[in-house]
This record gives C-alpha cells, structure tokens and sequence, in this order.
C-alpha cells in the first residue's frame, strides 16, 4: 500500500482454488505511476514465465522520464518482453507462450491504459463503474455488436479465446486509453480470474463500498466465493 500525494494503492494476487501454479504477475511502481496486471498462458512453465517477464522488463524502466518518455519505456518494454517471448517459445518448441497486458499509468492529471488481451482496466467515479478497456477476444466481436454485455461474454464458452497477447503473433498492437483523473476516482486492473465471477453490478458496490485498506481482499474473496477457477490478480488505484 502507498500513501503519496496524488494517489494510493493496494495490490494483492491469489493462486485461486484450482490452479496449483499463479501464472499472473502484478506489478507496482509508484515512483513511476504505473502499475501492470499481466496473466500468462501456455501452462504452468511457460504462463508464470511470461507474465513475470513482461512486469520484470517494466521494471526496468529508468526514474526521472516525463510523462511522454514514459509512456513510449512503458510501450517498448513491452515490445522487447513480447521479441523475447517469441524467442523463449521457439527455443522450447512447445508451442505458443504469451500473457496479456494491461498498464495504467498516471501524469499530470490525467491517466492513460494499455493493454493486449483481456485484462481489464475500470474506473470507478461518483458511484459509477466504467470499463475503459475493451478484450481482444474472440467473444468481443458480439458486445461490440449489440448481442451480448460483457458480462453475459464472460460466461461464453469461448470467453477464455483471446485474440491478441503479447508472445503471440509476430506484432504486437497494444490499444491505447486516455483520459482526465479527478479526485475521488478509482481505478481497478485485474485478470479475468475476477471478472469471470463479479459482474459490472458486483464490481461497482464492491469499488464503492470498501475501503482501500480491505477492497482488494474483497474483491478476491468474492472471485473464490465464486469458484476461484483461475489466478486472481487485483490492483485498486484511488486519486487523492
């Protein structure tokens, strides 16, 4: 957890009740205002792999950048993490290893998202939840058309096929979101490990009703209560 001026934060990542590996990665990097959830793929050796690959190669990301310099390191760490995954992945020849992506970053009030694949980024304002990202998966395609909520896609049967990750593909395109922070807002990055169990409705009271201290654990305990199928990974960022 962090107390500084602009904003606070807490982070917390769980294995779930299924798995016997956590293939996520969470990162926390307030001295840069940006924070990463990143769910990997490729079973137990190659999903942690790439997950961890793509937060330590965010971590490197020198101090002291404005705001722009920042966001292209954010942006090109993830790249060099995505040609080292297709690397890794032909070296082993054991098919496709990747994660997806999503990075919030904050700056001069104002926030910006990036992601690849179906992590997602929410903002939570006067009571109101908002989804700021949008999946790359095969079921997006029938929310974008007006037959099916996202929360109705997450219980597709084909929910889990995403289209884009960074390992996958020769080129990687990470979709962009930008906007103003105001004081009061609350920002949620989390793996599809939650949001398969908490619909937009659950989310919402969730966000609005605990406190910073405790919303993370919440969160996770109502995607256990659930049936906890998958790592859960969950980061609530607060604008002061």
């Amino acid at each position: 957890m962090s107390d500084l001026r602009q904003f606070r934060f807490n982070a917390k990542t769980h294995v779930g009740l299924k798995r016997k590996v956590n293939e996520d990665s969470i990162l926390a990097l307030p001295d840069h205002d940006i924070w990463v959830v990143s769910d990997g793929m490729g079973g137990h050796e190659a999903g942690d792999y790439a997950s961890r690959l793509i937060a330590d190669s965010i971590a490197t990301i020198p101090l002291g950048l404005d705001p722009t310099e920042r966001m292209y390191a954010l942006r090109d760490a993830i790249q060099a993490a995505h040609r080292i995954i297709l690397a890794e992945a032909e070296d082993r020849g054991r098919g496709v290893i990747g994660a997806t992506v999503a990075a919030l970053m904050l700056a001069n009030g104002h926030f910006a998202g990036i992601w690849a694949g179906d992590s997602r980024i929410y903002r939570l304002r006067d009571h109101r939840i908002e989804m700021l990202t949008t999946d790359h998966s095969a079921v997006a395609e029938f929310v974008a058309a007006g037959k099916m909520t996202w929360d109705e896609a997450e219980q597709h049967p084909h929910s889990n096929a995403i289209t884009r990750a960074v390992g996958v593909g020769e080129t990687l395109e990470l979709d962009k979101v930008r906007g103003e922070t105001l004081p009061g807002d609350r920002f949620l990055i989390c793996s599809d490990g939650l949001t398969k169990y908490a619909t937009f409705r659950i989310l919402q009271s969730a966000l609005d009703r605990y406190p910073l201290e405790t919303v993370s654990d919440e969160l996770i305990h109502i995607a256990l209560a659930g049936g906890g199928g998958d790592n859960i990974s969950v980061i609530v960022v607060d604008i002061l």
